[in-house]
């Protein structure tokens, strides 16, 4: 698995090139006006509501670009991944969305597990490899991020300690309540974290490792993105996220906010798009998977500071991302993950006595 990732990420880094697309040929405006008259009033009576698991600007920015590109009316609801995955189960009788769009690829099979998506293959997925989708179309990749340790650096500065540098040191003494991080229960970032220290560890090591972290955390978030502004913001000294969210508070000016790779190997996140099941807007949702699988689309996401690695092997990566392009991946077992997730999470929280943020 770890060797066809670092495949890919040769794939997408080295051999990436910007395409343009040729102009159109100019036509006189009457027949211009025949050939779009008649698909246009089909395309403004499709609208489509979407659950968006990434960063609010790169999803508005996502929507406003698609509507665009189509004119299909659309609005999205962001949430954190967990959150989406317990709002389509309890929609599944009368869906409210039709497309769940970025977070975890983990919390996505967990739903395809339950039924709760519409298998769709599109066109535009045969070049994605085939690690980074599901085989019958349940879900798609559009990104990849690893996971990461953050920490304020004037915090650590005045106390005289160091960045944690592996999973295990984040149980030293000094940061005993000084971690934040989400909940696996509610953010898929969290649950990400929690499978990759059982694959790490084994389950029996790996839970006693978790309940000795509850010991270290000072607050469970609901978000697994809002960790690491707070960190940056100097309100938390030590966080767990993804890298690239890391580095996008960076770029917003969080000079104090440094981050690591843990030493050793860490865990890493396929950020995916799938259909709901039975959502009410079928047709708009499959234009919508087929557009944000497109090179131009995915690039969006580094214009508003989204900077992790692209599944379409067209698309350019962010430069921001090639500083850690050599980190170093566990062997990431996502259909155990996925397939257990209720068992972890009933277990984690029944060790923790922790349940996951309402706000």
């Amino acid at each position: 698995m770890k060797k066809m990732l670092m495949l890919m990420l040769v794939i997408v880094l080295v051999f990436s090139v910007v395409g343009c697309a040729p102009k159109a040929t100019e036509e006189p405006a009457a027949k211009a006006e025949e050939k779009t008259e008649a698909p246009a009033p089909e395309k403004k009576d499709l609208e489509l509501t979407i659950y968006a698991g990434l960063m609010e600007d790169h999803a508005l920015l996502a929507v406003k670009e698609f509507e665009k590109a189509t004119g299909v009316k659309t609005q999205m609801v962001r949430m954190s991944g967990g959150e989406i995955f317990s709002r389509i189960k309890a929609e599944k009788e009368n869906p409210s969305a039709s497309v769940w769009y970025g977070g975890g690829a983990l919390t996505f099979m967990a739903a395809e597990n339950e039924g709760l998506l519409e298998h769709y293959i599109s066109p535009n997925a045969a070049n994605i490899l085939p690690q980074l989708k599901d085989p019958n179309g349940a879900w798609t990749g559009i990104y990849v991020g690893y996971l990461g340790i953050e920490g304020n650096k004037k915090w650590l500065d005045d106390n005289g300690y160091e960045l944690p540098k592996t999973f295990d040191d984040l149980l030293k003494p000094e940061f005993k309540g000084n971690i934040v991080v989400a909940h696996p229960g509610s953010s898929s970032t969290a649950y990400n974290l929690l499978a990759t220290i059982l694959q790490i560890k084994g389950e029996d090591a790996g839970f006693e490792y978790m309940q000795k972290f509850n010991g270290q955390v000072r607050q469970y978030t609901k978000s697994g993105s809002a960790p690491g502004r707070m960190c940056g913001m100097g309100e938390a000294p030590i966080a767990i996220g993804f890298i690239h969210d890391a580095i996008k508070y960076q770029e917003e000016g969080y000079k104090d906010l440094i981050f690591t790779a843990p030493e050793g190997g860490t865990g890493y996140e396929i950020g995916a798009a799938a259909i709901i099941k039975d959502g009410p807007d079928q047709e708009a949702a499959k234009m919508f998977i087929d557009w944000c699988l497109t090179k131009e689309a995915q690039e969006l996401g580094k214009t508003v500071g989204s900077f992790q690695f692209l599944t379409n092997p067209d698309a350019v990566p962010p430069e921001q991302a090639l500083s850690i392009k050599d980190t170093k991946l566990i062997d990431y077992d996502f259909k155990w993950a996925a397939d257990n997730r209720s068992e972890f999470l009933e277990k984690f929280m029944e060790l923790t006595k922790t349940t996951p943020p309402t706000e």
